[in-house]
C-alpha cells in the first residue's frame, strides 16, 4: 500500500544529499511471528536537518504503516515535518496525518512558515477533516492546516498520493525559504523546544501500543525512547 510513498520520500532525501546514520543496535528491524509482520527503520542526516527518521511496518493485507519525522538543524527554527499513514486492510480504513509541526504557536511564526501548507489544506478538501486527533492536543506541535483524514480506499488511492508529493515539495520549499531568511529563535531555544517535542510525543504516541502488540513491550519501549523520540529521557 505505501511502497510508492516510501520510495518517493527516500528518493527525495537522497536527492537532497541525505546520508545514513547508525540506528541503535537491534532497532533497525524486527519480525513478529505472532502477527506475521515486519518493521524496518532508516535514519538519515540531510543538509539542513540533524535527524530524519523513517519507519515502515508491513503486516500484509491487514496493516500497513509509514511514519516519518524530520528534525531541522538547531540553527533553524522552522517546523518539523511529520508523516503518519496507516491502512487497516480488513476494515478498508485509512488514517493519514501530514503536517508541518510548529515549534511554537506564535501568529508571526505561523504566518512565516505555513503559506504552502495552507494552500494544500484548501487544495485537498477530503484531507482537511475538522475531526480532532484523539491522542494529541491539536494546539501543541500541530498546525491549524494539517492534512488529516480518517477515510477509506477513495482517499488512499485517489487524493493521498497527489497530496503526499505536493506536501513533500511544499515542505522543502518552506525549508529552503527559512534557511535563506534565517532563524528568529536562538539555537538554545530550538534545542529546548525539540526536546520538549520528543517528551510530549513519547508520552502520547498512539503507535506505541500498536508496536507493543506486534513486537512486545521491551522492544517497543526501546524503540520509543531510543529511536522514535530519543530526547524523551531528557529534562524539558
Amino acid at each position: 500500500m505505501f511502497d510508492h510513498f516510501l520510495e518517493t520520500l527516500q528518493n527525495k532525501i537522497i536527492s537532497r544529499g541525505g546520508s545514513h546514520l547508525e540506528i541503535p543496535a537491534g532497532l533497525e528491524s524486527e519480525h513478529s511471528q505472532k502477527k506475521d509482520s515486519k518493521i524496518t527503520s532508516w535514519l538519515w542526516e540531510v543538509p539542513g536537518f540533524r535527524r530524519w527518521r523513517v519507519t515502515r511496518l508491513d503486516a500484509g493485507s491487514k496493516l500497513q504503516v509509514l511514519n516519518s519525522v524530520a528534525y531541522p538543524d538547531y540553527s533553524l527554527d522552522h517546523p518539523l515535518m511529520g508523516i503518519d499513514l496507516l491502512w487497516f486492510g480488513d476494515r478498508q480504513k485509512l488514517v493519514a496525518v501530514l503536517d508541518f509541526q510548529p515549534l511554537i504557536q506564535d501568529p508571526t511564526y505561523l504566518e512565516q512558515h505555513f503559506t504552502g501548507l495552507k494552500s494544500l489544506n484548501k487544495q485537498f478538501p477530503d484531507l482537511n477533516s475538522e475531526e480532532t486527533m484523539r491522542s494529541f492536543d491539536p494546539n501543541q506541535y500541530f498546525s491549524p492546516w494539517l492534512l488529516f483524514c480518517r477515510g477509506g480506499a477513495d482517499q488512499a488511492e485517489g487524493s493521498l498520493p497527489k497530496a503526499f508529493d505536493a506536501f513533500l515539495n511544499a515542505y522543502w520549499d518552506m525549508h529552503d525559504a527559512a534557511a535563506e531568511q534565517g532563524s528568529k529563535l536562538p539555537p538554545e531555544e530550538v534545542i529546548r523546544l525539540q526536546i520538549s517535542y520528543d517528551i510530549y510525543s513519547a508520552e502520547r504516541d498512539p503507535a506505541h501500543g500498536l508496536f507493543t502488540s506486534h513486537f512486545g513491550k521491551d522492544w517497543s519501549d526501546r524503540f520509543l525512547h531510543e529511536f522514535l523520540f530519543p530526547a524523551s529521557h531528557q529534562p524539558a
